[in-house]
This record gives structure tokens, C-alpha cells and sequence, in this order.
């Protein structure tokens, strides 16, 4: 079953909230770091075991999970690999009072954000999870460059593309019309709409853009 603090960090001003997603099975170890970090204005959704948590989970969650690596059932570690599964790339901070070598060096080769040993302080835990939000928070704005780049390059027209692909290898008005059988004119004119529609003042801003959008993913 989910719990969730409302608390919300007083830097976080992105779209999806970033939260804590707290997954251990000792409800006095849940209730504990939930009332911390919910004093600290960090939003937390607390679940008492793995399997709770792939139950519930969305891949549009963003955040970090901090997980205990013993619970009945699924295990901190092989929840971590469930979500590598999931193409999840949500932050993980392994939690445990168990340490060893071995779970320590699985963990990282998992991607762990940080493994911490029990009892560790709450300066420990939050600095663990501010490294994780910021990944997160780079993520995102990959993601909301993507989507921005896509909507931008998804409304020019056929014709238009065909004129941006020349453009953007430096030929001149007169050389893209010859390859396309126009006037250098009506060439102009298409650079014109191309760049009011971009929101761009010059060819150079209009390379910018494109080589932004090759380099996200979205062209």
C-alpha cells in the first residue's frame, strides 16, 4: 500500500514533481525517514515492499527510489534490476543494515545513486537524494528539449524540410532552387516562413536549432 506526503521541495518547479519513493518493509523506518525528509520539503510516497511499488509504478514518475536491499520478497537489489528491466531510469539509493562488499558492488553496478548503511544521518540520505534529483532534473530537461524540438520541426511542411536540409549545408537561394527546380525567390520566401515559424532571425540560429534537434533525438 502507498503513502504519500504532500510536502513538496521548495525548489521543485517541474511539470511532474520529483519525489521520494520509499520502499521498506519496517513501518517505523518508513514513518521515521518519511517524517524527516517531509520536514525537510521533500514530497514522499511510502510503500512496504518492491512489489508494491511495480504495482503502482508509472514511467512517468520522476524522483529517486530509496529502497531497503532486505524485505520479503523482492529484494532493494533485484528491484533495482526490475527497473533496469522497465527502461526505467529513475535514481536508486540502496538502504540497508546488512552491508557487504558484494551487495555494495552489485548495487553500483546497477547505477545505485549510493549505498548507505544503517544507522546513517539524514544529511547522508539528503545528499544522496538531491545528486539523484539532479540527474533527474537533467533528464527532464533532455526530455522537454526533445518534445520542444519535435513540435517545432513537426510544423513546417514537406517542402519547407526539403529547403531546411539544403540550407543547413550552406548553399545559397540560387543552388537550393536549381536542386529543387525554383526560383531563388520562392526559395527566400520558404527560408522566410521557415524562419517566422521557428522563431529564428538567421540562418545560423536556424543551423542551431536543427543541430539541436539531431543531437536530442527529435529530428
Amino acid at each position: 500500500m502507498m503513502n504519500v506526503s504532500t510536502h513538496k521541495h521548495p525548489l521543485e518547479q517541474l511539470p511532474f514533481p520529483l519525489t521520494v519513493y520509499l520502499v521498506d518493509d519496517d513501518p517505523t523506518i518508513r514513518d521515521a525517514l518519511s517524517l524527516s525528509l517531509s520536514l525537510g520539503g521533500y514530497q514522499i510516497a511510502q510503500f512496504a515492499n518492491a512489489e508494491d511499488f511495480l504495482t503502482a509504478y508509472e514511467p512517468a514518475w520522476s524522483g529517486c527510489v530509496v529502497a531497503d536491499i532486505r524485505m520479503p520478497g523482492m529484494s532493494g537489489l533485484q528491484l533495482q534490476s526490475a527497473l533496469a528491466e522497465r527502461n526505467s531510469e529513475l535514481p536508486v539509493v540502496i538502504i540497508t543494515g546488512h552491508g557487504d562488499v558484494t551487495s555494495a558492488r552489485a548495487a553500483f553496478l546497477g547505477k545505485a545513486i549510493d549505498f548507505l548503511e544503517k544507522p546513517f544521518d539524514n544529511e547522508q540520505l539528503t545528499r544522496a537524494i538531491d545528486k539523484a534529483f539532479e540527474i533527474e532534473r537533467g533528464r527532464m530537461g533532455r526530455q522537454a528539449r526533445i518534445a520542444r524540438h519535435s513540435a517545432v520541426l513537426s510544423s513546417l511542411t514537406p517542402r519547407e524540410r526539403e529547403v531546411v536540409a539544403h540550407v543547413i549545408k550552406g548553399l545559397h537561394a540560387k543552388e537550393v532552387g536549381a536542386l529543387m527546380g525554383i526560383s531563388h525567390r520562392t526559395v527566400e520566401v520558404h527560408k522566410a516562413r521557415i524562419m517566422e515559424k521557428l522563431g529564428v532571425r538567421s540562418v545560423v540560429d536556424l543551423m542551431r536549432l536543427i543541430e539541436g534537434a539531431v543531437e536530442s533525438g527529435a529530428a
